[in-house]
């Protein structure tokens, strides 16, 4: 897999691995929820195997070798882009989970960390359009193809504005949740997604 080393990340001789002595704390994210997901360290030697293999390796403190997240569980990060902060001795690092992080069971070592939602909600229907799982209202829609998801969001669309002009705020925001969630799996179907819908506006805001 391809993993995007974002702009600052220098060579792995030019980290600062000195304060750590050989290791760097690596704070890990999920890549759609943006949730923080746990810290972990890394060494020069379990950073380059991450960039090998495309699943993210630690250093384990307490076995005292490399280790792998997920390597009994299942339960890997896919790592998607790494960064580094302004020191160059902490590592910034999104990945897609394939299942809970925390030992506990939880998606998250921090159960309480923010996440955004709907970036969640899109990697979802990214999932439901791949393994069109049976009695899924999203299978259905993906399945009836791409006139009938636009039709939805049509209607969708007219319901949010109806609502906007002559309802009250609760069903306001219902007619806007079922508009978002019809455009995610419109977009879906086009081979899009919630991030590029970002990148567009994140370059249209600079």
């Amino acid at each position: 897999m391809s993993i995007e080393v974002l702009p600052g990340l220098p060579a792995l001789e030019r980290l600062d691995w000195s304060k750590g002595d050989g290791l760097l704390p690596a704070v890990l994210q999920d890549a759609d929820s943006l949730q923080v997901l746990m810290l972990g360290y890394v060494s020069a030697e379990s950073l380059q195997a991450t960039l090998q293999t495309g699943h993210m390796t630690f250093f384990s403190r307490s076995k005292q070798r490399l280790w792998t997240k997920g390597e009994q569980s299942g339960n890997v990060l896919a790592v998607q882009s790494i960064a580094v902060d302004c020191d160059a001795d902490t590592l910034l690092v999104r990945a897609r989970p394939a299942g809970p992080t925390c030992h506990t069971g939880a998606d998250s070592c921090f159960p309480q960390a923010p996440k955004d939602f709907i970036g969640q909600l899109d990697q979802l229907v990214a999932t439901r359009e791949a393994q069109r799982p049976a009695g899924s209202y999203t299978t259905s829609l993906f399945d009836g193809g791409i006139r009938r998801i636009a039709q939805k969001v049509g209607e969708e669309g007219v319901e949010t504005a109806l609502a906007a002009v002559v309802q009250g705020d609760d069903e306001l925001l219902g007619e806007a949740s079922d508009l978002v969630f019809h455009l995610l799996v419109l977009l879906r179907a086009r081979g899009l997604g919630l991030q590029d819908v970002r990148t567009l506006l994140e370059s249209r805001h600079r």
